[in-house]
């Protein structure tokens, strides 16, 4: 989708594919190589002006090994560690005095069963690196369940693998997730995104809502301000995204839950709902470029992922969904479909927040094979 955003500003593009028919790699020019080794990178890298992300995998050390000699890494390795490692993050937040839900490394059993114990139970122990869509994630519901989980469950896979150290964080009570994105470029320049409601389902994003509707205007000027805060003091270039859980009544309303420095899932919503959308907006911030206009196009955008399901014919299917909603936008990735993989997104506009997301899980639902949506 980047890939398309720099075609229509004539900006040539180049994409570093894992595989022959990944998805980038079907509409932009590409070359087959590995993420994660240095000499393709340096081959890669030689061959373009600026490099950056659609995910935050490639080794830290790997980056600033480009940076050093010479290659624009956009955001530089120095803020995609934010991103990468969770323990590097969250010491920022807290550095920065903004809402963060207590925490600590934790290295073995005895560790967490005093961490539980300090700051209550049930708690969550996460990956520091790797995890996303709910993966790397372990609630523990008491003492017992991680003493269980250390003898021959989840904890005694992560240890006995060397992933460690684990990050430990209080569960947050929260009334529901938000997430609000900002773009900077290299010369400072900000755009701000609406902040928008993102609804999770089995820890897989399944639909967001722009604006976030009944959100008070104090907790959204917040919420945006940290996100700003966070771009500016780790000197981010691009989209920044800043996942939250929203408190209501305690501290300014919500509390640092995550990062992502790349277009993410919950801005996808912007390809048909602001002015600019985010990956526009990513491919002007890396190059320097004046940032877009984030404002949203209609009072109410809806946008809902498509997930793998009985559906095959993706394709095909369109042919429904188009005929019954014109005004539909969807995007498909060019994926294989597998149950439960992320294939696609549809997204709606429109006056009404009710009527525009029922129209955008109708089409989603078809799509996975649920014809009776």
């Amino acid at each position: 989708m980047m890939a398309g955003a720099a075609a229509e500003l004539g900006v040539p593009f180049r994409v570093l594919a894992e595989a022959p028919d990944a998805s980038a790699a079907q509409v932009a020019p590409h070359v087959v190589g590995d993420h994660a080794d240095l000499a393709d990178l340096r081959a890669f890298a030689a061959t373009v002006d600026v490099v950056t992300f659609d995910h935050e995998h490639v080794p830290t050390e790997h980056l600033r090994a480009l940076q050093e000699a010479g290659v624009a890494v956009r955001p530089g390795p120095e803020a995609l560690q934010h991103a990468q490692d969770k323990l590097v993050m969250r010491a920022a937040v807290e550095r920065l005095g903004l809402p963060n839900p207590a925490w600590a490394p934790v290295d073995d059993l005895e560790a967490v069963l005093a961490f539980g114990d300090e700051h209550g139970w049930p708690m969550i122990l996460k990956t520091a690196r790797g995890g996303y869509d709910g993966k790397g994630v372990l609630k523990l519901d008491d003492a017992d369940d991680a003493r269980a989980s250390a003898a021959d469950g989840t904890l005694a896979a992560w240890l006995g693998a060397g992933i460690a150290p684990l990050l430990a964080e209080a569960l947050v009570p929260f009334s529901r997730e938000l997430s609000a994105q900002v773009a900077r470029t290299p010369s400072g320049e900000v755009a701000v995104y609406p902040v928008v409601d993102s609804v999770q389902v089995a820890g897989v994003c399944d639909l967001v809502v722009a604006p976030a509707q009944d959100l008070d205007p104090a907790v959204a000027a917040a919420a945006t301000a940290a996100a700003v805060r966070l771009a500016e003091e780790l000197d981010v270039t691009g989209m920044l995204a800043v996942e939250l859980f929203e408190t209501p009544g305690v501290g300014p309303g919500f509390q640092v839950n995550e990062l992502a420095m790349r277009p993410h899932n919950s801005g996808h919503w912007s390809m048909d709902g602001a002015v600019t959308g985010q990956f526009e907006q990513h491919v002007r911030a890396v190059l320097d470029l004046p940032l877009g206009d984030p404002s949203l196009t209609a009072p109410a955008i809806v946008m809902t992922n498509v997930l793998g399901g009985s559906e095959d014919d993706l394709t095909g299917a369109l042919q429904h969904c188009f005929a019954r909603d014109p005004g539909l936008r969807v995007e498909l990735y060019g994926k294989d479909v597998r149950p439960g993989r992320k294939v696609g997104h549809v997204t709606c506009v429109g006056d009404d927040v009710d009527e525009v997301a029922r129209r955008a899980r109708h089409a989603a639902g078809y799509l996975m094979g649920d014809h009776n949506a």
